[in-house]
């Protein structure tokens, strides 16, 4: 009798050990606005650009990121500093507006722009270098405003303006 009731246990506790909750952190929702700072974009012509940026300084902070958002202001973006140069690599997992991201440099150049990511694409975009920072920005700032890769990032990660 007893070996029946344990042969019975054995599909409950498979199908449970196949069903994992989901996490506690999961996010479902945008994230409170992260607390600014300034940041200038000066093109190789000198036009300076100037924003009001939310700095993503913590791993929870990075992996939500403008997710849910449904749009960011033309002046505004986020900063989400690595702490050192490395690679960095993007995505666009429940990110409702599309963004212009800039890969910089520790030194504070632009190494990459990706623009018009695609809104809640799986899709990796990647710094293709080491970069210490990297900027999202609305989708088409990088156009309007003419960036290109060398131009130079002010801001306190990058060390003193140049």
């Amino acid at each position: 009798m007893q070996r029946r009731q344990l042969l019975a246990l054995i599909p409950a506790a498979l199908l449970a050990s196949q069903v994992a909750p989901a996490p506690a952190h999961a996010q479902t929702g945008p994230q409170p606005r992260l607390p600014t700072e300034k940041l200038v974009i000066v093109t190789r012509e000198g036009t300076r650009h100037e924003f009001n940026v939310e700095m993503a300084l913590s791993g929870e902070q990075q992996m939500t990121g403008l997710m849910f958002r449904p749009s960011v202001a033309p002046n505004e973006g986020m900063l989400f500093d690595w702490g050192a140069s490395r690679e960095s690599a993007m995505w666009m997992r429940n990110t409702i507006a599309s963004l212009d991201m800039v890969f910089i440099t520790q030194d504070g150049r632009i190494h990459r722009i990706a623009e018009r990511t695609v809104p809640y694409s799986l899709a990796t975009i990647s710094s293709n270098g080491p970069v210490r920072a990297t900027l999202e920005l609305a989708a088409g700032t990088a156009e309007r405003l003419g960036l290109r890769i060398g131009d130079r990032v002010e801001q306190r990660l990058f060390g003193p303006a140049r």
